[in-house]
Protein backbone atom coordinates (compact mmCIF):
# COMPACT_ATOMS: atom_id res chain seq x y z
CA UNK A 1 0.00 0.00 0.00
CA UNK A 2 2.74 2.48 -0.92
CA UNK A 3 0.36 4.86 -2.37
CA UNK A 4 -0.53 5.73 1.22
CA UNK A 5 2.92 7.48 1.44
CA UNK A 6 1.60 10.78 -0.81
CA UNK A 7 -1.64 11.69 1.72
CA UNK A 8 -0.81 15.33 2.63
CA UNK A 9 -1.17 16.12 6.26
CA UNK A 10 -0.77 19.20 8.15
CA UNK A 11 3.18 19.66 9.68
CA UNK A 12 1.87 20.29 12.91
CA UNK A 13 0.15 16.83 12.90
CA UNK A 14 3.04 14.98 11.13
CA UNK A 15 5.80 16.45 14.08
CA UNK A 16 2.74 15.99 16.75
CA UNK A 17 2.79 11.92 16.26
CA UNK A 18 5.97 11.96 15.44
CA UNK A 19 7.08 13.42 18.54
CA UNK A 20 5.35 10.26 20.04
CA UNK A 21 6.81 7.95 17.69
CA UNK A 22 3.67 6.99 15.64
CA UNK A 23 3.80 6.98 11.92
CA UNK A 24 1.36 9.20 11.19
CA UNK A 25 0.78 7.52 7.58
CA UNK A 26 -0.48 4.43 8.97
CA UNK A 27 -2.22 5.60 12.21
CA UNK A 28 -4.59 7.80 9.58
CA UNK A 29 -4.97 5.46 6.74
CA UNK A 30 -7.79 3.45 5.74
CA UNK A 31 -7.24 0.18 7.87
CA UNK A 32 -7.64 -3.32 7.06
CA UNK A 33 -11.55 -3.12 5.64
CA UNK A 34 -10.16 -0.35 3.50
CA UNK A 35 -7.40 -1.62 2.03
CA UNK A 36 -9.38 -4.34 1.11
CA UNK A 37 -11.95 -2.41 -0.85
CA UNK A 38 -9.33 0.13 -2.46
CA UNK A 39 -9.89 3.11 -0.92
CA UNK A 40 -7.14 5.87 -0.45
CA UNK A 41 -6.31 8.58 1.75
CA UNK A 42 -5.55 11.67 -0.31
CA UNK A 43 -5.36 14.88 1.87
CA UNK A 44 -6.27 14.54 5.69
CA UNK A 45 -6.65 17.64 7.90
CA UNK A 46 -9.66 18.02 11.32
CA UNK A 47 -11.16 20.68 8.33
CA UNK A 48 -11.41 18.55 5.35
CA UNK A 49 -10.78 14.74 4.74
CA UNK A 50 -10.27 13.19 0.76
CA UNK A 51 -10.47 10.01 -0.29
CA UNK A 52 -11.07 7.66 -3.78
CA UNK A 53 -12.43 3.69 -4.11
CA UNK A 54 -13.32 2.00 -6.98
CA UNK A 55 -16.36 1.16 -7.94
CA UNK A 56 -14.73 -2.28 -9.68
CA UNK A 57 -14.84 -5.31 -6.92
CA UNK A 58 -17.09 -2.48 -4.49
CA UNK A 59 -20.50 -3.54 -6.45
CA UNK A 60 -23.94 -5.36 -5.56
CA UNK A 61 -25.41 -8.12 -7.86
CA UNK A 62 -26.71 -5.44 -10.25
CA UNK A 63 -23.45 -4.01 -10.76
CA UNK A 64 -23.99 -1.14 -9.02
CA UNK A 65 -21.59 0.24 -6.26
CA UNK A 66 -22.46 -1.40 -3.20
CA UNK A 67 -24.36 0.71 -0.46
CA UNK A 68 -22.33 -0.78 2.01
CA UNK A 69 -18.80 0.32 0.46
CA UNK A 70 -20.10 4.42 0.22
CA UNK A 71 -21.01 3.85 4.34
CA UNK A 72 -17.26 2.36 4.58
CA UNK A 73 -15.81 4.95 2.75
CA UNK A 74 -17.94 7.71 4.30
CA UNK A 75 -16.71 6.52 7.55
CA UNK A 76 -12.78 6.02 7.16
CA UNK A 77 -13.27 9.76 5.95
CA UNK A 78 -15.64 10.64 8.72
CA UNK A 79 -13.48 8.84 11.34
CA UNK A 80 -9.75 9.86 9.85
CA UNK A 81 -11.04 13.61 10.27
CA UNK A 82 -12.45 13.17 13.71
CA UNK A 83 -9.35 11.65 14.66
CA UNK A 84 -7.15 14.58 13.31
CA UNK A 85 -9.66 16.40 15.57
CA UNK A 86 -9.23 14.78 18.70
CA UNK A 87 -5.40 14.94 18.20
CA UNK A 88 -3.03 12.42 20.23
CA UNK A 89 -4.98 12.52 23.39
CA UNK A 90 -7.69 11.62 22.19
CA UNK A 91 -9.73 8.09 19.90
CA UNK A 92 -12.71 8.46 17.93
CA UNK A 93 -15.32 5.58 18.09
CA UNK A 94 -18.49 6.04 15.32
CA UNK A 95 -21.12 6.20 17.35
CA UNK A 96 -24.36 7.06 14.03
CA UNK A 97 -23.73 6.65 10.51
CA UNK A 98 -26.48 8.09 8.24
CA UNK A 99 -26.08 7.51 4.58
CA UNK A 100 -28.29 9.34 1.69
CA UNK A 101 -27.39 7.19 -1.39
CA UNK A 102 -28.95 9.27 -4.78
CA UNK A 103 -27.34 7.36 -7.79
CA UNK A 104 -25.48 4.35 -8.82
CA UNK A 105 -21.69 3.91 -9.91
CA UNK A 106 -21.50 1.48 -12.65
CA UNK A 107 -17.83 2.08 -12.88
CA UNK A 108 -14.73 4.43 -12.24
CA UNK A 109 -13.30 6.11 -8.80
CA UNK A 110 -15.90 7.25 -6.90
CA UNK A 111 -13.89 10.74 -4.00
CA UNK A 112 -15.59 11.11 -0.74
CA UNK A 113 -14.85 14.51 0.70
CA UNK A 114 -15.55 15.07 4.93
CA UNK A 115 -15.83 18.22 6.17
CA UNK A 116 -16.72 19.21 9.80
CA UNK A 117 -20.46 19.86 10.83
CA UNK A 118 -19.18 19.83 14.98
CA UNK A 119 -16.61 19.90 16.10
CA UNK A 120 -16.31 19.59 20.20
CA UNK A 121 -14.89 18.49 23.62
CA UNK A 122 -16.47 14.53 23.26
CA UNK A 123 -17.87 14.27 19.97
CA UNK A 124 -17.35 15.06 16.33
CA UNK A 125 -19.23 15.04 13.41
CA UNK A 126 -18.18 14.93 9.83
CA UNK A 127 -20.94 15.96 6.64
CA UNK A 128 -19.07 13.26 4.08
CA UNK A 129 -20.17 13.61 0.22
CA UNK A 130 -19.47 10.80 -2.72
CA UNK A 131 -19.09 11.81 -6.09
CA UNK A 132 -18.25 10.15 -9.39
CA UNK A 133 -16.06 10.95 -11.94
CA UNK A 134 -18.53 13.32 -13.51
CA UNK A 135 -19.13 14.95 -10.35
CA UNK A 136 -22.54 13.87 -9.74
CA UNK A 137 -23.61 13.13 -5.93
CA UNK A 138 -23.78 9.44 -5.27
CA UNK A 139 -24.13 9.80 -1.53
CA UNK A 140 -24.69 12.03 1.01
CA UNK A 141 -23.66 10.79 4.33
CA UNK A 142 -23.36 11.94 8.01
CA UNK A 143 -21.13 10.43 10.94
CA UNK A 144 -20.85 11.10 14.85
CA UNK A 145 -17.55 10.08 16.38
CA UNK A 146 -17.24 10.28 20.50
CA UNK A 147 -14.14 11.67 21.49
CA UNK A 148 -12.64 9.48 24.03
CA UNK A 149 -9.11 9.56 25.62
CA UNK A 150 -6.51 7.81 24.38
CA UNK A 151 -4.70 5.04 26.23
CA UNK A 152 -1.37 6.33 27.57
CA UNK A 153 1.32 5.41 25.08
CA UNK A 154 4.85 3.71 26.41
Amino acid sequence: MGEQQHVKFPQEVIDEYAALGVDVVAMFSAGHLGNRMGVQIVEASAERVVGTMPVEGNTQPYGLLHGGASAVLAETLGSVGSMLHGGSTKIAVGVDLNCTHHRGARSGLVTGVATPVHRGRSTATYEIVITDENDKRVCTARLTCLLRDAPTMG
